[in-house]
């Protein structure tokens, strides 16, 4: 399997033109959370973070504070600082939400998205099937730009509650899609996520809400199958396994929890998003 290099947090943000803003602390933990730039079980440091982006360790802690609130980070035991693990149970629930409320979006978006968001997504599929194609898709991009293709449609739906519910379940499944599209697994060579974007552009042009949708659960499903069977989540109690199963997703072996990532580590740069949005970069 193939893995990309890991980068310091330095790397991973920006640094901030005003002090002590914790807004803007949260806005760029937040982002590396949503695109999958952070790994579960990995630990990070109020100080490092704090250096990175150049503010003292006030706002960061402000910041973290939220993201705890929000369920995107926790505080172990010990008071370590960390992108929290999964169980089978867990995973079940969020991938249930996640087929309903995305797929109410989807609908929504079916009936309402215009030409120029039709063409957006056109061209975020093509940079995203291109990368996919290569014998060793970069993963970070292929992660940001999956998320980029996901919220163009949410956002064609015109319905800003909707969004934001949906980015605080992205928060939470934002690292656990590091499983599936930076694995090098079987899906990835297979560019079965590509297929199922094919199939859900085809329906949104068609204005078809129903095949969108069954598009959009199979997107969902057949990357939470994969990651439960990977043996990458926690064990779960048997109603969480039943849970996992009645969302789709096949019951395979939990993995032992795990030691946690350097926290001066991760996966890509932020602007991995960004470049998911322009072209060729």
């Amino acid at each position: 399997m193939c893995y990309d290099r890991l980068m310091t947090l330095n790397e991973l943000v920006t640094p901030l033109t005003r002090q002590t803003l914790s807004r803007d602390v949260y806005a760029q933990l937040r982002e590396l959370l949503i695109t999958g730039q952070m790994m579960p079980g990995e630990q990070i440091s109020l100080r490092n973070i704090a250096a990175a982006l150049g503010v003292s360790v006030m706002p960061v802690r402000e910041a973290v504070h939220r993201l705890v609130a929000e369920q995107a980070l926790e505080l172990t035991p010990n008071r370590a600082l960390r992108v929290p693990t999964m169980s089978i149970s867990q995973f079940g629930e969020i991938t249930q939400i996640r087929v309903n409320v995305e797929g109410l979006a989807t609908a929504q978006a079916a009936a309402r998205i215009e030409a120029d968001g039709l063409a957006r997504l056109q061209a975020l599929h093509e940079r995203f099937a291109a990368e996919m194609e290569k014998a060793k898709p970069d993963g970070a991009r292929v992660i940001a730009m999956n998320q980029a293709f996901h919220f163009a449609i949410y956002e064609a739906a015109r319905m800003p509650m909707l969004l934001q519910m949906i980015e605080t379940l992205w928060l939470r499944i934002g690292p656990i899609l590091n499983h599936d599209l930076r694995s090098g697994s079987k899906r990835v060579g297979e560019r079965v996520a590509v297929k199922h974007h094919d199939n859900l552009l085809d329906a949104l042009r068609k204005g078809d809400s129903d095949a969108a949708c069954a598009a959009l659960r199979g997107d969902i499903e057949s990357a939470a199958a994969y990651i439960v069977s990977a043996g990458v989540l926690l064990s779960a109690d048997a109603g969480g396994e039943a849970a996992a199963v009645s969302a789709g997703v096949k019951k395979g072996k939990a993995a032992k929890p795990s030691r946690p990532a350097s926290a001066a580590k991760t996966t890509k740069t932020r602007g991995a998003r960004e470049k998911a949005e322009s072209s060729g970069a």
